[in-house]
């Protein structure tokens, strides 16, 4: 089955952008905010992994609601089973917490309100080198953003209007020859994407992924089939801050290659608060 932290790295990967170019696309935002007609496809995907950037570093400073509606379907695209889970999301130690408020309309039993507090109580009292820890294996889900420049050749396809907001289009398609690196490198020849970047802050504005030839994830050895689709849409929630506002997920898999999945996914994102701003804080 595909975790929810699996299917963002996907789509993140699918977006085709990286920090680790961050640095050098400073001295490009002032010169070209009034030169946009001049930007090439490179350019403008450098502004926009800078912008993302520090989206990714802002969002550490809000609470927010999350829908997760999980439904399976057969063969031709039925509902088989559905779970529907509504979550308040908090901060504690600098880390995220997932506070279940419903599941399938109801509020949490027993049992999850138990494992939510004990989890939480354990959040707020990990030790100096649990934290370390967390930090680490944070880094490393996303060590395959280092890549994606390399892995990726962009085009600008044309400019649209989304959203009521100005943007480019772009599209990212695997780099002929390119040898990955890392674990999750064996991914970016088999995907390509599409990309719709703000033509004011460089946020993203939308991406829109898919499969083209599977690929083989996790220790369950979980096969994601070619034609799966992820869509996600951003909002702008102020200062240059782009947080999600939709997620959708559509994939086929197959776990140790005997039993097929079909997903259909959709996660949305509301009631952007700033911690200060809020009654959420870390200490709570």
């Amino acid at each position: 089955m595909l975790t929810k932290s699996s299917m963002q790295l996907i789509l993140l990967m699918l977006a085709a952008s990286s920090a680790v170019f961050a640095q050098t696309v400073g001295s490009f935002s002032a010169q070209f905010q009034n030169h946009a007609s001049v930007l090439d496809a490179r350019q403008i995907v450098n502004l926009s992994v800078a912008a993302t950037e520090r989206s990714w570093q802002a969002r550490d400073q809000y609470t927010y609601m999350e829908r997760d509606e999980d439904r399976r379907l057969d063969s031709l695209g039925q509902v088989k089973s559905e779970n529907i889970d509504l979550s308040r999301i908090i901060l504690v130690n600098g880390a995220r917490f997932e506070q279940l408020v419903e599941h399938n309309g109801h509020p949490p039993s027993a049992e999850e309100q138990r494992k939510s507090d004990e989890d939480l109580d354990k959040l707020r009292r990990e030790t100096l080198a649990e934290r370390t820890l967390r930090l680490r294996k944070g880094e490393e889900n996303r060590s395959f953003l280092d890549e994606v420049l390399q892995a990726f050749d962009f085009q600008l396809v044309g400019e649209e209007v989304v959203g009521g907001r100005s943007a480019y289009v772009l599209q990212a398609t695997p780099h002929p020859g390119y040898r990955a690196h890392g674990k999750w490198g064996k991914m970016f020849s088999k995907v390509e994407g599409k990309l719709w970047v703000d033509k004011e802050d460089f946020g993203w504005i939308k991406v829109e992924g898919q499969v083209t030839q599977a690929f083989s994830m996790g220790l369950l050895v979980a096969r994601v089939q070619r034609g799966s689709h992820i869509i996600l849409e951003e909002t702008n929630a102020g200062d240059g801050v782009w947080v999600p506002r939709h997620l959708e997920v559509r994939a086929s898999a197959r776990i140790l290659f005997l039993k097929s999945l079909e997903i259909d996914r959709i996660l949305t994102y509301s009631d952007y608060v700033r911690v200060t701003d809020g009654p959420y804080s870390a200490s709570r």
